[in-house]
Parts: structure tokens; sequence; C-alpha cells
């Protein structure tokens, strides 16, 4: 078996010139505590950046310094390169701010549950005008006011979301209980679009997997021109109806909630289109038949649509041209795949030709291609054994400058613990010679300016917090957004001597395939000491943790808490397994038709691993993870005996429980593979549970629901097999993000591992 390792310093203050000495007055432990306090430790950070539609301006969402989880807009002047607040949110709501259910269930699906204030924004296409949704109305912001610039639009009882403005900026759209509506922005006048939502029915509404699994979360579309929307009706009744309690800390609810579990019925779907002149609405014919409707948008001529097609089985997803006039489709292009066919938003027209580019990874690797509006592929954009991808759903299309016939998109070329900015030749195929145009080594997200005259960069790396500047073409520098340097000032600053370098590294699976890692060691190691391990894992498809960024990106507060079990004398080690996210066809679709076998045949390779380490002690090795984290925890104590303990959070049990689009992709239905989901379930070796047990879950989680985890207690009681339980009274899937409930969840993890892997001769 082999290693490899590479060191990465993390003490960047240090190699700044700021000497350890200077820092030592400074020197605090990193609490769990402190990093769900204020102010946020990555700094100040950047979110849903947007530039306005001539480039002058690059929007952003921001936290407050007494509060990082409420949001204001800020502005920065790409001409003066300064920066104001636009809108303050507690002026308009205050800090009382009151979600509906609806909106609640809805950032619960975006992951932005935990978030208050401005949580999203849209520009005008003239780029004069910004529309917040705020507190459950809506408000205009005008840039070019000289005074009172923003106006409300709504003031109704009821909450609007998903508000937009139309393209050519006459409308402004929303959903209110459960129908569309518009407003006539010169008029002022409101007209329900829809008025049959209600009950099981809904209008212009994302259905619960589209928004949960499928990275889509609106239900309706306007054409270029203004002219029509194009919109779904979502029919709730064949889902079946699960009981579902959420328990509170003052009562329970009993919610019957529509779940499609796996092999059961989904929403009936239904497309419709209403011509806003008129009123009318038009049934448009998908051909769904079980299948689904991930993508949707207008062709740039507002005459028909670009529908994507899935096929209940994942396996076929096809693109459909459908005229609206005539309501007659044609399919431009077919992908298939033996186990299934990834989503991706990477699918643009051009403006200046009739052709698109789209994302296949019909290659083994998820590669850019152009096609004509027939559907004739032109040539590729780029190829080889590497990925072009995004975040999330892969978006890793940037955007296309037409006038220097450039493509620009997010990469693993370079190294597939880091992505970066590159560019194609649109016109020819020159596939095999991209060119790279970030320059610092690390993590890049971007976004390209109008007119392709530079792009905003977002980067961090291990030795730096979340950035973001403006770039040239070239990828020289222009202006600092956010620099965001580990000086004095920074929050982070009192942390920094007792930063723990991390190791990147890989072993080898079996199949021959690499395992990357992200390996912590407390620091000034005892000669001759043997300190506990923890694994620390999600492994699920569509993530990878092991990557060259500022304390895991998205899931710094797991990042941060990895530091604290390192300050606090655990050796920490996150491997990416085979099944986890944005490796290629073979690397991801070893899962298929068996979860929960491969991916722990991989973390035993890292358990192997830390073995091999003078300074581990082999016998007092944990393991922790959250949702499919959890769910590897659990497999982890019950069919191997490498593990002293482990927590297991808001963990799948029986995947027949879980949703349709999710658990479908990997193991198809129970119907037609039992014995998939019997061998993939924690049930059949819970007899063999090896190690002491930690149980989380939230009460009143609507995602892997609540059932997965009383089962499962129901289950070792009755095999008499000890084991301890946390549950969080109106807990959702996300608590852990929660600052009350993350706070005491990490608490709690970290007196459990150390009570569990302690040294028999240290509790004597």
């Amino acid at each position: 078996m082999r290693y490899t390792t590479t060191n990465v310093a993390i003490l960047a203050t240090c190699l700044m010139g700021l000497c350890l000495s200077s820092q030592s007055s400074h020197a605090e432990p990193l609490t769990v505590a402190r990093i769900f306090a204020d102010p946020d430790l990555a700094g100040p950070r950047l979110r849903e950046p947007k530039f306005s539609p001539d480039g002058r301006y690059v929007t952003y969402l921001q936290g407050k310094a007494d509060n990082k989880d409420q949001l204001d807009l800020w502005a920065f002047d790409t001409r003066n390169g300064t920066a104001r607040v636009l809108v303050d949110s507690r002026k308009l709501v205050g800090d009382d701010e009151k979600l509906s259910a609806e909106e609640e269930a809805r950032r619960e699906r975006q992951r932005t549950a935990a978030l208050r204030g401005i949580v999203e924004y849209e520009f005008s296409s003239d780029g004069k005008r910004l529309l917040i949704p705020l507190g459950g109305d809506l408000y205009l912001y005008d840039l070019d006011a000289k005074s009172e610039p923003v106006t409300r639009l709504t003031h109704s009882a009821s909450y609007e979301t998903d508000a937009k403005i139309s393209p050519a900026g006459r409308y402004v759209s929303f959903i209110r209980d459960q129908n569309l509506f518009v407003i006539d922005l010169r008029t002022r006048r409101e007209q329900a679009i829809t008025t049959d939502g209600a009950g099981l029915v809904q209008n212009g509404v994302a259905e619960f997997v589209a928004q949960e699994e499928m990275g889509r979360d609106t239900g309706y579309w306007w054409s270029p021109d203004d002219s029509h929307i194009a919109f779904t009706r979502i029919d709730d009744t064949p889902v079946q109806e699960v009981e579902r309690f959420e328990i509170n800390a003052d009562g329970a609810r009993m919610f019957r909630q529509r779940y499609p579990a796996a092999g059961t019925a989904n929403a009936k779907v239904e497309l419709k289109v209403v011509t806003l002149a008129n009123s009318k609405i038009k049934d448009i014919e998908l051909g769904l038949g079980d299948g689904y409707l991930p993508r949707l948008k207008w062709f740039p001529d507002s005459k028909a649509l670009a529908a994507q097609r899935q096929t209940r089985d994942q396996k076929k997803l096809e693109l459909l041209k459908i005229d609206i006039a005539s309501g007659a489709s044609r399919v431009l292009l077919t992908e298939t795949n033996p186990h299934w066919v990834e989503l991706s938003d990477d699918f643009k027209f051009l403006q200046s030709k009739p052709q698109f580019i789209w994302s296949s990874r019909r290659s083994g690797y998820k590669h850019l291609y152009l096609y004509d509006f027939d559907g004739k592929l032109l040539h590729p954009l780029t190829a080889g054994e590497w990925m072009v991808v995004g975040d999330g759903s892969e978006n890793g299309l940037v955007g296309v400058d037409e006038a220097a016939g450039r493509v620009y998109f997010l990469g693993s070329k370079d190294s597939a613990l880091e992505r970066h900015l590159y560019w194609t030749s649109l016109t020819k195929d020159t596939s095999s010679n991209v060119t790279r145009v970030s320059r610092e080594a690390g993590w890049h997200d971007a976004k390209l300016l109008p007119g392709g005259r530079g792009y905003l960069d977002l980067h961090s790396s291990p030795d730096q917090p979340p950035s973001a500047s403006l770039r040239k073409p070239d990828g020289s520098l222009q202006h600092w957004l956010l620099r965001n340097p580990l000086d004095t000032t920074h929050p982070y600053y009192p942390y920094v001597s007792n930063q723990v370098a991390e190791d990147f590294g890989s072993v080898t699976a079996s199949d021959g395939q690499q395992l990357y890692y992200r390996l912590m060691k407390p620091a000034n190691l005892v000669a001759g000491k043997r300190y506990p391990a923890i694994i620390d894992v999600y492994g699920g498809p569509h993530v990878q943790n092991v990557r060259k960024d500022w304390m895991g990106g998205a899931r710094a507060a797991q990042g941060l808490f990895r530091q604290v079990l390192a300050q606090n004398g655990f050796v920490v080690l996150t491997l990416d397994n085979r099944g986890s996210g944005f490796r290629g066809n073979a690397f991801e679709s070893a899962i298929a038709g068996r979860t929960g076998k491969v991916e722990i045949e991989d973390q035993l390779r890292g358990v192997e691993y830390l073995q091999s380490l003078p300074f581990v002690a082999g016998d007092r090795i944990g393991i922790m993870g959250w949702s499919y984290g959890g769910y590897m925890a659990l497999m982890g104590l019950t069919t191997t005996k490498a593990f002293r303990a482990g927590i297991a959070g808001a963990p799948v049990t029986d995947w027949a429980l879980y949703d349709t689009h999710y658990t479908e992709r990997y193991l198809g239905t129970p119907q037609n593979n039992a014995e998939g989901y019997r061998s993939s379930a924690v049930f059949p070796y819970a007899d063999s549970l090896h190690g002491s047990l930690l149980l989380v879950h939230g009460m009143a989680d609507d995602n892997v629901l609540f059932t997965h985890s009383t089962r499962l207690m129901q289950t070792l009681q009755s095999l008499n097999k000890p084991f301890d339980v946390m549950t969080y009274p109106g807990g959702k899937h996300g608590l852990v993000r929660m600052p009350q409930q993350g706070r005491h969840y990490y608490e709690m993890v970290l007196r459990f591992f150390e009570r569990e892997l302690a040294d028999s001769d240290e509790t004597s």
C-alpha cells in the first residue's frame, strides 16, 4: 500500500514576516464557542456577488460585524475602488424578521436557514434598479435616486417568495400563497397569473425533489422579451403521505408531509405557458411519464423552450426544443449512462450565433461542447482526464467573451485538490490546450465582467482566508474588494500561532485510484507518545472535503472544529472515498447498486494509514459524520471493528425511507434492487455494533426524517446494544449550522471523544 504526503504551511502570517514570538502574547486556543461567535473568524465574507449589467458595480451580501448571519447589501464601485452599504437590512425590518413556513423550508433546501436580512437580490436589465425580497415583502432600490432610493412594492400579510425582475425590466414576479403573481412596474398593478394553487396544488414552485436533489429551486421562467412566462403546476396528490412530528421545546406538532420515498410516486408536474398580453394559459406537453423536469430555459427568440427531460431511472437525459405556438417538440440531443446521468447548469446560448454550449460526461469526465441549434455537435471545447467543475450542481461554465472567442470555465486540470479559472477557444477545437488564468494556488470561484473586460476572483487557500479581487483577463490584479490578510486586525489573528498545519496526501484504493486526504496532527508532538485519532467523514456524492481552501470553504464551521480537535490532542483525518464528488465517472459510480461498501473500504485505507504513523494510537480511532457522513459512521461501527467510538449525526439508516431522486440514482428502486437496498441499510449489521455510539438527530428534520433514528433506536434496544442519544427539539437537517444548536453539538462531540478515546492509563 502506497502513501504520499505533501505538507502545506498554514502559518501565513509567519511566512509574511510576522514572527511567532511577536504573536505569542496574543495567542489564544480556538474554542467551539468562538467558532459560533461574532465576528466571523474568516473575516469579512462576500456572498452572492454580482456585476451590474454595465459592469460598474460589484454588489454583494455581507454580514454585520456584530452578527455575521445578518446580511446587508453592499456595492463596490469599479471606477473609484470604493465600497458602501446600499441597503441596511435592519433599517427595513429590524432584527425581528419572521419567515413563513414555506420560506423556512425553501431556505433549508438552499442551505441558508441560518441567514437573516437580505439573502437574495436581482438587477434589472438596465442596471438601474435592484429587486430585494426582505421580511416577506419586496423592495426596489433605485441606483440613480438622489434621495429615498428604496420603494416597497408589496404590503400583503402573506409572504412573497422567489421574486424576479423580468428580463426586459417591465415586471416583477413572485410566488404568494402557492400562486404566481406579476406586478407591472409602470402602473404598479398587481395581477394573479394563477388562482388554483391551494392545498396539494402549487403553481410556479419547484417540487420537493427538484429543490432538494436537482439544484432547481424555481418553478417559473420568463421569456427574454417579457411576453411569456413558462411555469410548472405541481400536484402532490400522488405522493405518499407520512406523519412527521416536529418536536419543539414547548410541545409537538404533527405534520402530514407528502414525502416521495424511494420506489413510490412523485408529484405530478405539468408545464404551462402564460401570454402576458391576454393572460391566456397554454398547456405544454413534456412527455415526462414518471420522469423529471430538471432544467428549463427559453431560446433567445422567445419562441421556443429548451427543456431537459430525465427518465425516472436517471440513465437518460434529453434536451427538447418545444415550439410554444404549436406545442411541437423534438429532441436535440440525448445523454445516456449505464449508471446515471449527472445534472448540470452548464448550458448557455450564444448571443451572436445560433449555437449553444453544453456539458457532458460522455468521456468519463465532465467537459464542455459546442452545438448548433439543430443539436449538431460542432466541436469539443475541453477534454482530458480532469473535470470542468463548479459547486453544487457542478456549474463550472463562468462565461463567454464572444468578441474575443473565449470560453471561461472553472476546472481541476492542474490538480484535483485545486480549482482554477481557465479559458479555451470558442471558434476552434483547442480542447486539449486550455489556458489557466487564475494565478494563486488554492480554490477559486469567478464571475466574468460584462464584455469580458475582466473577472471577479474569489479565492482562498489553506493559508489565506476568503479574498475577493477584480482581475484583468490575464489574471493580473486590478482592484482589491476584500484582501483579508491575517494581520493584527483580523478576527482570526489571536488564534494563528496555535494553528495546526495540514498535510495533504493520498492513499491507494483497491482498484488503483488515488484517495486524497487532509491530515491534522497536534502541534509539538511528544516523542514516543501516541495520540487518539478521529476520521471526519462525509463520503457521499457531490461533496469534496479534501481541497486546498480555507477551512473547508462552505463547511467552515466543520473545518474550524477540526482545528479545535487537533489543538486538543487529536489527530484528524478527512479522506474522500470513491463515490464522493468531482473525480469522474469511474470514481463516482463505484457506489452504483450498493452503498456503504466501497466507501467504508476506502475509509479503512485511511485507518491503515493512521495506524502506520508512529504517533497514532491505532486502537483509539473514532469516526464522526453528518447526514451521509452519519450513515458512514454507522456503517463503520457496525461492519468493521476499526473504531472505538463514533458519532452519527442525522443518518440515513434505511435508503427505502429516503427520497426518490437521490436514492434511485444510486440504487434503483426497492422493487428492482431489493438486495441492494437490504445490504445498503444499517439494520442487517446492527447486531455487530462495535464501540461507543452517539446518535444525534434534529426532531423536526424534514429531509432525513427523524424516523431513521427512531427505528435504529428501537432496533438497538431490542438487541440490548448500549448507545447514547442526543436529540434537538425543533432541529432541522442543517441544525449544525445554527449558532446555538451548532455550538452545543460540537462541544458535545469534543467531550464525547475526550471520554471515549482517552488512554486507559489516563483515566485509571
